[in-house]
């Protein structure tokens, strides 16, 4: 039955949902509290400007939708602020979106998400999920409600890949996307680092890669698959400078959060693993951000599956690790 409930669950990664409502129906944005909320895959942006925050996941039909507060209990939303044109990706018809992230840079806003089709790779294996055309991509936007637009008509890695979850990260003065390399095609998962043009634009070189899902020891393979997965990687430079990072797979327990630590503080690591995960509640697809009275948080979903919300939880930046200290109010 264990074996069952964790192949169940990594068949759950993917799946977007949106706030409550009808299928169908069109958004209707109301205010609401944080407990109310039914997202996954959440983003939160700070903007210290207008001191408000942002907090992205994705909708129905390829969208991206956003909901906005000033205190990260109360919000207004949903509201949309991309939907997927027709024919973005020619030949691959795009039906969803998944793991939305919004990053500030340079004066502009951009949207770091994956694009995901039912369009069948060359190579199949037997008994294995459909290998499809899915991948990373960056969208741009002059405004942190949009709208946005994709730079190329296909992924930002390459077409050929298998990837999800990019994120942003900027070493040295140049940007980087790191993003995971998909169990489905190469079954023990990996994070990689691209670096892009000074706008994003594209990619200047080929991924390289940071680890393996099976090197880190918390990582539990799927009895039912055999996979290792890697999810929801997301950056972040400690009190005492260290690079480290936090991403998703499995354990006993579900869906949970580890930290990965640059023995070099930079993206080529070599990396290591905390043996103990950060969050092993059937949670995951954490990011981290400091609120506007400069406590660091870590949003996520919990539970994963499709009542999933989003929740946030006070992170003590320890200066060599990261422990969570308890949840931030939801009401």
């Amino acid at each position: 039955m264990k074996n069952l409930i964790f192949g169940a669950l990594v068949g759950l990664l993917a799946v977007t949902v949106l706030n409550v409502s009808a299928q169908q129906a069109p958004l209707q944005s109301s205010e609401q509290k944080l407990k109310d909320i039914r997202l996954r895959d959440v983003c939160v942006l700070a903007d210290k400007a207008s001191g408000t925050y942002y907090m992205i996941g994705a909708g129905r039909q390829a969208t991206v939708v956003e909901y906005i507060s000033k205190d990260l209990v109360n919000w207004t939303g949903p509201k949309e602020v991309y939907r997927t044109p027709p024919d973005l990706w020619p030949g691959a018809p795009i039906n969803a979106i998944w793991a939305p992230e919004m990053h500030a840079y340079n004066g502009k806003y951009y949207l770091f998400l994956t694009f995901s089709t039912n369009k069948l790779l060359p190579e199949q294996w037997d008994n294995w999920r459909p290998r499809v055309v899915r991948g990373s991509t960056i969208l741009v936007g002059d405004s942190p409600t949009g709208p946005f637009k994709a730079f190329l008509n296909h992924s930002t890695p390459s077409p050929d890949l298998i990837t999800l979850d990019g994120t942003f990260w900027v070493e040295d003065g140049k940007p980087y996307m790191v993003f995971a390399h998909e169990w489905v095609q190469i079954s023990n998962g990996t994070i990689e680092y691209l670096p892009l043009k000074d706008d994003l634009s594209e990619a200047v070189d080929k991924p390289k890669l940071m680890f393996r899902a099976s090197f880190a020891k918390w990582p539990r393979p799927s009895p039912t698959e055999g996979c290792y997965v890697t999810d929801g990687p997301y950056l972040y430079k400690s009190k005492s400078g260290k690079l480290m990072m936090i991403w998703s797979s499995f354990t006993n327990s579900g869906y949970t959060v580890g930290v990965a630590i640059s023995d070099s503080g930079k993206l080529a690591g070599p990396w290591h693993h905390d043996n103990t995960p950060l969050f092993d509640k059937d949670g995951g697809h954490g990011m981290l951000f400091h609120s506007f009275d400069g406590k660091l948080l870590m949003a996520l979903h919990t539970p994963n599956n499709r009542e999933a919300q989003p929740h946030f939880y006070y992170i003590d930046d320890k200066g060599e690790t990261l422990k969570v200290t308890g949840e931030a109010p939801r009401e």
